[in-house]
């Protein structure tokens, strides 16, 4: 009788500290929601229209993505070894490195002239103006650039033969 009672008030305990633990998570991710919401409206306001080429588009470290150091100063330490979308981008004479939304880099690629809206050095949304139409999905892009290597090497394994004949 005596273990019955103890092992009902652990789990009386257990349950009331996941329940705790689920009040406070809910809590903080409404006030996260809020703040993100907020931040939105904020790049959302200071955004501009923007034409640009894209030479090149990579997932990269921050610190190797060739940002400008104040932005590397005003990052977290825990956010400067994540991989970001980064596209290499020509605005005019110059060429600049810029962070993209992640559903915005998926809709891009190389080679591409692009009219977008930019926040800073954040691509928030971008309309592709010239260049090749791409595949949205990521599984089927993966795919195609596959191809694009495998017929690569097809032409470098002929282009070595023919060398060879001659």
């Amino acid at each position: 009788m005596l273990a019955m009672s103890t092992l009902g008030i652990v789990l009386l305990v257990i349950l009331a500290v996941v329940l705790i633990a689920v009040i406070v998570l809910y809590i903080l991710g409404r006030k996260m929601q809020k703040k993100q919401a907020q931040s939105e409206e904020q790049m959302e306001a200071a955004s501009q229209s923007m034409n640009f080429f894209i030479i090149d588009m990579k997932m990269m470290k921050f610190r190797d993505a060739n940002l400008p150091k104040i932005v590397m100063e005003q990052t977290p330490k825990y956010a400067r070894r994540m991989k970001l979308p980064i596209l290499k981008v020509k605005v005019g004479p110059r060429v600049m490195s810029l962070i993209c939304d992640p559903k915005v880099f998926n809709t891009l690629a190389p080679k591409q002239e692009v009219k977008a809206k930019v926040s800073g050095i954040y691509v928030t949304s971008a309309k592709r103006i010239r260049g090749p139409i791409v595949e949205t999905d990521p599984k089927k892009r993966k795919l195609q650039k596959k191809e694009e290597k495998k017929a690569e090497k097809a032409q470098k394994k002929a282009g070595k033969e023919a060398q060879k004949v001659k």
